[in-house]
């Protein structure tokens, strides 16, 4: 089983990261864009017998800092 875990900072968090995104893509002409978000992509390949509730308690242990982050999982 393969999962996808997508975390975000959860909304209200301040995003730096997304904020100079934002930034760039105004100086290279993309005026349009109003707000960035940035977050990130995890793919687990998993031995057989994984479950969705190993998936999130390895989120909730390390993969994603609950107080500030939520995630998503895909299992693929």
């Amino acid at each position: 089983m393969k999962a996808r875990v997508h975390v975000m900072l959860k909304n209200g968090v301040l995003d730096p990261q997304g904020e100079a995104v934002r930034h760039a893509l105004g100086a290279l002409g993309f005026d349009k864009v109003q707000g960035v978000r940035q977050g990130k992509v995890i793919d687990l390949e998993l031995a057989d017998g994984a479950t969705k509730a190993d998936v999130v308690e390895m989120c909730e242990k390390l993969l994603a800092n609950t107080v500030i982050e939520r995630y998503e999982i895909e299992l693929v």
